[in-house]
Order: structure tokens, then sequence, then C-alpha cells
């Protein structure tokens, strides 16, 4: 995103929960890539205008983007996460636990795409935000396992605009695939959203 755009975009955002801060704050410390406030408050908003209940992470981290999806399904939500990272989990635990979060928190550790596979759903949401290069794998995935009005929300799709270049690394171009794959796939109806990194929006038709 344009920096003065995306600056005055976080200078407008309302404040969030102590806790949230706390975690932009632990991200910022230890250089931790986290979706922010920006897509964070997206992601609360698509939870409730679905009234998601049953959402799926591919890709978790600490917890960030859990923490705003039960902040909209609250007691009703069960959030299956995934990270590979035992202390991503005990971090993640710890945050909800100090906020007083009360959905339902699946977290398993291991590599997402396997876990995923093994999880029949169907579930309201799946957010996306795994090793890019594994994001071509995530769209029969993410078909598979969305019920009928289900979105599937993927991160980082403009990729700080390398999507945009002709010559890209792998990385890149195993992101601008996926997006071709998912823009051609006639199960999805998907827009992208230049929010921060640019995330897309795909509606499991």
């Amino acid at each position: 995103m344009n920096d003065k755009i995306h600056r005055y975009l976080n200078q407008v955002t309302p404040d969030r929960p102590p806790v949230l801060r706390e975690m932009e704050a632990y991200a910022a410390e230890h250089h931790f890539p986290i979706i922010g406030p920006l897509v964070g408050r997206f992601l609360y908003q698509m939870a409730l205008a679905t009234k998601a209940k049953q959402i799926l992470e591919l890709g978790s981290g600490y917890g960030y983007s859990a923490f705003w999806f039960s902040l909209a399904a609250k007691t009703k939500g069960r959030i299956v996460m995934t990270d590979t990272d035992k202390g991503n989990k005990k971090l993640a635990f710890a945050y909800f636990k100090e906020a007083g979060l009360q959905s339902q928190f699946d977290f398993r550790v291991g590599d997402a795409l396997k876990i995923a596979k093994r999880l029949d759903g169907p579930f309201d949401i799946v957010l996306n935000d795994i090793n890019k290069q594994d994001y071509p794998a995530t769209v029969d995935l993410a078909a598979a396992r969305l019920r009928k009005g289900g979105l599937f929300i993927t991160d980082n799709v403009i990729w700080d605009g390398k999507v945009a270049e002709r010559k890209q690394d792998k990385t890149t171009r195993a992101i601008t695939e996926f997006t071709h794959l998912l823009y051609q796939d006639s199960r999805f109806f998907t827009t992208i959203m230049p929010i921060r990194d640019g995330i897309s929006i795909a509606v499991r038709l």
C-alpha cells in the first residue's frame, strides 16, 4: 500500500484492546509478521457479517488473527489454529487467558496443510497465511472444507508490490500462481483488496 495512505489509515483506526496492543508490540520487537490492525478489523467484520462460528486458520503464529475472530464469534466460536512452533501455541493461550477470550481454541502444532487435510469441516471461514510457496495448494483444500457462502481469506497477495514485477523470485511466483488459480476457479468468486500487503477474499459458491 502507498505509505502515505497506510499511515493515514493507521492513524484513523480506533485503538485496540490492551492485549491486542501487547501482541502488536511483541511483533514489532521480535520482527514477527502479523496481519496487523487494518486486516484484523476486516477479519472481525467478515466474521460478524457471515455469523462465522467454525473457523480454520492455516498459519496462526501466536494468535493475533484468532484473537480478532474470537472477538466476533465470542463463546459460540470454534477456531482451529495451526503453527509449527510449540512456543507460539503457549504464547497464544497466555494472551487469550489474559484477555478473557471465551471461544474454543483448537491449536494444532504441525504442518498446516497436513493438519487441514485431516479436517472435514464445513468451516465458515478459512484464513490462509502460511508459507507463501505453499499457497497454490490451499485452493483445493479450502474449497473442500468451506460451506456454501463461506469465505476463503488469504494474506500477502500483493507481496510488497513484487507480484507486479516482471522478474519474480520463487516465492512471488507462487503467490501470483495462487492468485490466477483462485480467480479462475469456478468454485469461488474472488476479489483482492489492497489493504496493508493485500488480501484476497473468495466466496465459496
